[in-house]
């Protein structure tokens, strides 16, 4: 498996525990305040931005799926509301996250249509070719193996089934770049050191952002690892892109 610098990017340099430990700890901590800064630190864009990265799923009209990194269920719900499927798994490694999720779910009572559970995107417990399609939304810069999550996600998806990932990335136009620089650098740690008390998890946003291998190198790992009519679409002008790909 190819290494990538995205991969040793960690929220606590200080901490002896891995990546992925410490992006399950960091999550825990923020989970009471994560939704609210989603919608806070993004100007509400974010739901915009999902709901593109489903549409993408609209003409395969996938009965089962499986949401990686499924955090507090935004993806989960939205999928369920705009695609109907049959059944939804979501996995996740932050307990914190996933209590806030099912509390969601059961809200809306959609319970017996979306299943938010603990899980490693490195080492999904489903059986190979169980899932109509896959989303990640945010979620592959926190894999601390990159092509190893993509392995898994391309094992559980049946031949035919669709990935969408839908990421943070760096916009390229001059004046923009500087500006959002700024704001995921500077700005947006120090409103989260105010809003959530720590400062730390939005500064490290900002690092992995920085490390992810986006645009065409991503669609070029995602043909490494075996994904085929894959492709990238930019939003709000680079600062999001989706990206597809299929078994």
């Amino acid at each position: 498996m190819a290494k990538f610098d995205h991969d040793s990017v960690v929220p606590y340099k200080e901490s002896g525990l891995t990546k992925k430990q410490q992006v399950a700890e960091m999550f825990n901590r923020i989970a009471f305040r994560y939704d609210f800064m989603n919608r806070f630190l993004s100007a509400g864009i974010d739901v915009g931005w999902r709901k593109k990265a489903l549409k993408q799923l609209a003409e395969e009209k996938p009965k089962i799926i499986l949401d990686v990194a499924t955090g507090t269920g935004d993806i989960a719900i939205m999928a369920y509301e705009l695609l109907k499927p049959d059944k939804i798994t979501g996995i996740d490694i932050s307990e914190k996250m996933l209590e806030i999720g099912k509390e969601k779910v059961l809200k809306l009572g959609l319970e017996q249509y979306i299943d938010l559970q603990s899980g490693d995107s490195e080492a999904i417990n489903f059986p190979t070719g169980s899932f109509d399609a896959v989303t990640v939304a945010f979620g592959v810069r926190n894999f601390e193996h990159l092509e190893q999550g993509l392995e898994e996600i391309k094992r559980v998806l049946k031949p035919g089934g669709k990935l969408v990932i839908l990421e943070f990335s760096k916009p390229k136009i001059t004046g923009i770049a500087q500006l959002y620089n700024l704001y995921v650098g500077i700005v947006a740690p120090q409103m989260a050191s105010i809003v959530s008390n720590n400062r730390k998890a939005y500064q490290y946003l900002n690092k992995s952002v920085q490390g992810f291998p986006e645009g065409k190198t991503f669609v070029e790992i995602l043909n490494n690892v075996g994904f085929r009519n894959t492709s990238c679409k930019k939003l709000s002008l680079g600062i999001c892109s989706i990206y597809c790909g299929v078994k």
